[in-house]
């Protein structure tokens, strides 16, 4: 077991805020809906303003009890225009109001909802919009399906027509990885959607759920195995490194980069840096990332809400302590590993195994050592051809 006694919290500086606890959509890989906790058919499908209000509040209380000078808000769901916009305007305007330091506010959906008018709302309101999809055609975002399995991509689509339009308010796409679909087809085509930058994912999975392409194995580093979204990558990586698309982020090629040149990461994906995010449900219920759910039932969840406790509260309770460790939450095998300290043990939540815990490298550990090895040659290249 950790030892968090000595642990010293880094306060909370992004708010994950959940506006709807539903989808309209039934994406067949979708670990919230689709995976082993179901603990959001217990709460409110939107959040009442009351408690809109009461997490304004204790994020202000926060904000002056750590002297933050700026917070991140993240407009979450579900779907978060899942009846529009007013919901959305309505909790940033709750928190703006509330706090006195600078609120970096994005909204992250679908794209299923995202009418001009809602565009021009949110743009107005100073909220950025993150989209979520799988690709920039129809083929690679066959798995994003309404409940009636409709395909979302004609909807998707003419919502990220309307951002690249819309540059200032278009935060970028997030983009989780399928094996089936061609890595630099699956870039360009992302690219041409004109996004300011782009987050590729490692589909969410663990040692006792491996993900599609990898075989069930115990927890642990393995040697010699494949690496297949290591190679994905690492496609991705020369193709945007070669093309000098720089300017169009790629985040986790960027903090894999900045680790090796010495810089902290800003990620929970890669580095060591202490997680400083915190989840707030429908009903008020301070959690932790979502992502955590893809483990087991309740795995995200602190037992407390704003209602009666603090987020300093939240940032003592052990799982949120176990975020911020750096080193010393990582497997015996990572601290002897020569790229531990950029991979970082790679997502907290792809180290899970039944019985035993989090204390584990990644189930991707392979395919990150690849992906890091290799972004660490192609600098060393960049950096020999510039002498």
């Amino acid at each position: 077991m950790l030892d968090t006694t000595a642990h010293r919290p880094v306060p909370f500086r992004q708010f994950v805020l959940k506006v709807h606890g539903r989808c309209n959509l039934d994406c067949t890989y979708c670990y919230l809906y689709q995976g082993p906790d179901h603990g959001w058919r217990d709460r409110p499908a939107r959040t009442p303003e009351r408690t809109m209000r009461r997490v304004a509040d204790r994020i202000a209380e926060h904000v002056r009890g750590h002297r933050l000078d700026a917070i991140r808000v993240e407009l979450h769901g579900g779907e978060p225009l899942l009846t529009g916009p007013d919901p959305v305007l309505a909790y940033a305007d709750a928190v703006r109001e509330a706090v006195d330091c600078r609120v970096t506010a994005t909204v992250q959906t679908n794209g299923t909802r995202l009418t001009a008018g809602a565009l021009d709302r949110l743009a107005a309101a100073g909220i950025r919009v993150g989209l979520s999809l799988d690709g920039g055609r129809a083929a690679h975002n066959a798995r994003r399906v309404d409940h009636a399995g409709r395909p979302a991509w004609p909807a998707a689509r003419a919502a990220a027509e309307r951002l690249a339009a819309r540059p200032r308010a278009y935060a970028g796409i997030l983009c989780t990885i399928d094996l089936a679909v061609d890595p630099l087809d699956v870039y360009r085509s992302l690219l041409a959607l004109r996004p300011p930058g782009v987050d590729f994912l490692l589909p969410h999975a663990n040692w006792d759920r491996p993900p599609p392409g990898i075989p069930g194995r115990p927890p642990g580093r393995h040697r010699p195995t494949p690496t297949p979204y290591g190679d994905w990558l690492a496609a991705v990586f020369d193709a945007w490194w070669d093309e000098g698309r720089l300017s169009t982020r790629i985040r986790l090629f960027q903090e894999i980069a900045g680790l090796l040149l010495g810089s902290p990461s800003r990620a929970e994906a890669v580095g060591l840096s202490p997680m400083a995010a915190v989840v707030v449900e429908t009903d008020g219920a301070i959690e932790q990332v979502d992502s955590l759910r893809s483990a087991y039932e309740g795995a995200s969840e602190t037992g407390l809400d704003v209602f009666r406790h603090s987020f300093d509260q939240a940032l003592r309770h052990p799982g949120v302590a176990a975020r911020q460790l750096g080193e010393r939450a990582l497997a015996e095998e990572c601290l002897g590993c020569p790229v531990g300290k950029v991979c970082g043990g790679g997502n907290y939540v792809h180290r899970y195994a039944p019985g035993t815990g989090f204390r584990h490298p990644s189930v991707y550990c392979a395919d990150l050592e690849r992906l890091v090895r290799h972004i660490a040659h192609r600098l060393q290249r960049t950096s020999r051809a510039a002498r």
